[in-house]
């Protein structure tokens, strides 16, 4: 049989999640004296991380390593126990209930996300110094410049910082070291807005409604569904033809 190494990878997984002996072993040290055991300990070390990206993707928290090495063995010796068919039945049973959990866990999540956020967003708009917009975008003024504003058609370049509201920094250009370029249009809609309302030299604290910023779907591993935002923006420069 020839499956392609996520199919099997799967196959374990699946393996592994009906068994009640799933094991913690810690990594044995072998002594790797010719160039065929580090090939053999390379391939091992590509198929390993394939696998815990799968397990992180499926909701997996550990594999029972004697069904995952049997496995493994019966693929290479070509002597499955389980038929081309049955395999793959398993593999779908597997993939559409591994999918139906993660969708229910992520609109959960967002579902919880959207409502820490309208619940912080009422409380903020009554603070003192805090203007709330007509789309439901925060912001208080930090410092304000005297240069023009840009137009949704500008480049700017730009210094900022990202947050969830728990504190964590998903991105900042101050650690990255430098400021960024980037056209106006092609930002998330709550910094399209506030950027128009800030002249060059300003300093904006924003705090952004998730259906301004990156929706339900999230950004990356950093940014759950239905985030609210915060941003520290500070607009250096409008550029032209690249240049200040």
């Amino acid at each position: 049989m020839n499956l392609k190494f996520p199919l099997f990878a799967l196959v374990a997984m699946l393996a592994s999640a009906c068994s009640n002996t799933a094991t913690g072993q810690k990594e044995r040290v072998i002594a790797l004296t010719t160039t065929n055991d580090s090939v053999s300990y390379g391939i091992g070390t590509d198929i390993g991380r394939n696998i815990h990206t799968q397990m992180k993707q499926s909701g997996l928290d550990s594999l029972n390593y004697d069904a995952l090495f049997a496995g493994m063995r019966d693929a290479i010796d070509s002597s499955e126990r389980i038929p081309e068919d049955r395999v793959k039945e398993m593999v779908q049973t597997y993939m559409m209930g591994a999918q139906q959990k993660m969708m229910a866990k992520k609109q959960a999540e967002g579902e919880a996300n959207k409502a820490e956020g309208d619940k912080f967003l009422a409380e903020n708009g009554k603070k003192k110094g805090v203007v709330t917009t007509a789309s439901g975008l925060q912001y208080e003024v930090i410092t304000m410049g005297k240069g023009p504003k840009p137009a949704e058609q500008d480049t700017v370049r730009l210094n900022y910082e990202g947050k969830l509201l728990n504190g964590f920094v998903f991105d900042s250009s101050y650690k990255n070291g430098s400021p960024v370029d980037y056209p106006v249009a092609k930002f998330v809609p709550g910094w399209v807005e506030a950027l128009q309302l800030m002249p060059t030299g300003s300093k904006f604290k924003l705090y952004v409604p998730s259906e301004l910023a990156y929706g339900a779907r999230g950004a990356g591993e950093d940014i759950p569904p239905n985030s609210t935002l915060v941003f520290e923006l500070e607009l250096i420069d409008i550029l032209h033809n690249g240049k200040p």
